[in-house]
C-alpha cells in the first residue's frame, strides 16, 4: 500500500466547495489538506493537428501512454480524491485501458470527466463509455462547420464528430441513460467565434445540452491560431459580443445552456480579472495536482501551454516519489511562496489576463 496523503476523515469525500473556501482562508507555502482533483494525463498522443496546441509545433514530452500502475499508484495514494480528470495534451480515447481506469475510479465514488475531439467516438465504444459510469463527456469541436473545423483542426473529420456525437446521444435517449453529462465546446477565436449562434444550432440537432466558450491558449510565439491576435480576451469587437450575445438568445430559446470556461458567463469570461496581480486568486496548488503520462507533476492543466519546456516548473516525479513527498515538497513549496509574492513563478504571471483561472 503506498504512502497516502489523505484527509482527517476518509468516511466521505470533501465538498469541493467547501474544500475551496478553506483554500481561500488560509494559503501559505505549506498545503494543510490534500487535493481535491486530480489531472491525469492518460496520453499525451493525439490524433489531430489542431492550430491551436502546442504539441503540434512541439514535442512535450517523448509519446506514452499513463500505464496501469503509474495510474494506480497515484489514485490510491489520495483515497479522499473528489474528483478526477482523466486527459492532458493528448486524445484520452487513444487510450486502451481507458474504460478500464473509468470503472476504477468508479468503484471508489470518484466523479470522472474527460475531454475528447470525438473522431474515435465510434458506434462500439457508445456502450462501452455509458457502461463505465462516466459523469462527463466533454467534445472540443472548435467549429460549427466542415471547412473551419479543418482549419483549425488539421484534419478534415468533422462530419465524423457530428455522426459519431449524434448517435451516442441518440442511444442515450433511447436507453434513458443521464451519463454521461454531454457537452460541446468552443475555442474562442476571432476566426470562428461568429459561428457561435449556428454552433448553438447544431449542439441542439445532435441532442447535446450544453455549449461551452472556451478561452483561447496562446504564448509568445505566434505559432498557428494560438496567437495573441486570434484572442478574443479583452479585444472583443461589437460584432463578436454581437456574436455571444446571439448565441445566448437562440440557446435560451432550445433549451440549450450556453457558458464558458469556468462555468461563467460568456461575456464576463472575456474580461480582465484581477488588475496587479491576476495570478492573485489561483488555488490550484492547494486543491490539485496535475501528471503528465511520464508521472511528472505540473501545476496545473494550463501548465504545459503557458510556457515551452517543463523544466523550470516540474514540482516532483510520481514514478520516483510519494504524492506526499511531491505535494509538500521543496518545489511545490515554493512555488507556492511564490505565487503568494509580487514575482510569481513566470508561467502565472499573465493567468488570468490570458487564460482562464
Amino acid at each position: 500500500m503506498p504512502d497516502t496523503i489523505a484527509p482527517e476523515t476518509t468516511a466521505h469525500r470533501p465538498d469541493p466547495r467547501r474544500y475551496f473556501e478553506a483554500v481561500d482562508a488560509k494559503r501559505s507555502r505549506q498545503a494543510d489538506a490534500p487535493p481535491v482533483c486530480l489531472y491525469l494525463e492518460v496520453t499525451n498522443r493525439c490524433n489531430l493537428l489542431c492550430e491551436t496546441c502546442p504539441r503540434t509545433f512541439e514535442a512535450l514530452e517523448p509519446p506514452k501512454d499513463m500505464d496501469w500502475d503509474l495510474f494506480t499508484s497515484i489514485v490510491d495514494q489520495v483515497p479522499g480524491v473528489a474528483r478526477v480528470v482523466l486527459h492532458g495534451v493528448g486524445e484520452p480515447m487513444l487510450v486502451k485501458s481507458l474504460p478500464r481506469m473509468i470503472r476504477y475510479l468508479k468503484e471508489r465514488n470518484i466523479y470522472v470527466l474527460f475531454n475528447t475531439n470525438g473522431t474515435l467516438l465510434g458506434p462500439r465504444k457508445h456502450r462501452e463509455i455509458i457502461d463505465t459510469g462516466l459523469d462527463e463527456l466533454r467534445v472540443s469541436l472548435d467549429a460549427a462547420e466542415a471547412q473551419s473545423f479543418l482549419r483549425v483542426r488539421g484534419k478534415d473529420m468533422f462530419d465524423r464528430i457530428v455522426r459519431n456525437l449524434s448517435a451516442f446521444t441518440e442511444l442515450q435517449q433511447r436507453t434513458g441513460a443521464a451519463l454521461p453529462r454531454v457537452s460541446l465546446w468552443l475555442t474562442g477565436l476571432k476566426e470562428t467565434v461568429d459561428e457561435l449562434p449556428e454552433f448553438v444550432r447544431l449542439a441542439a440537432r445532435i441532442g447535446v445540452r450544453e455549449v461551452h466558450l472556451q478561452r483561447l491558449v496562446f504564448d509568445d510565439l505566434g505559432r498557428g491560431l494560438a496567437r495573441a491576435d486570434s484572442s478574443l480576451f479583452e479585444q472583443t469587437r461589437a460584432e463578436e459580443e454581437a456574436a455571444i450575445r446571439a448565441a445566448q438568445e437562440l440557446g435560451a430559446s432550445l433549451g440549450i445552456t450556453l457558458d464558458a470556461s469556468g462555468a461563467t458567463e460568456p461575456g464576463l469570461s472575456l474580461k480582465r480579472a484581477a488588475e496587479d496581480a491576476p495570478w492573485a486568486t489561483c488555488r490550484r496548488p492547494w486543491s490539485l495536482m496535475y501528471f503528465t503520462a511520464h508521472g511528472r507533476a505540473l501545476p496545473c492543466c494550463i501548465a504545459p501551454f503557458s510556457a515551452r519546456g517543463y523544466e523550470t516548473y516540474t514540482l516532483g516525479d510520481a514514478t520516483q516519489q510519494t504524492l506526499r513527498e511531491i505535494w509538500n515538497g521543496a518545489a511545490y513549496q515554493n512555488f507556492r511562496e511564490g505565487l503568494l509574492s509580487d514575482t510569481p513563478p513566470k508561467p502565472c504571471q499573465n493567468c488570468g489576463l490570458r487564460w482562464s483561472l
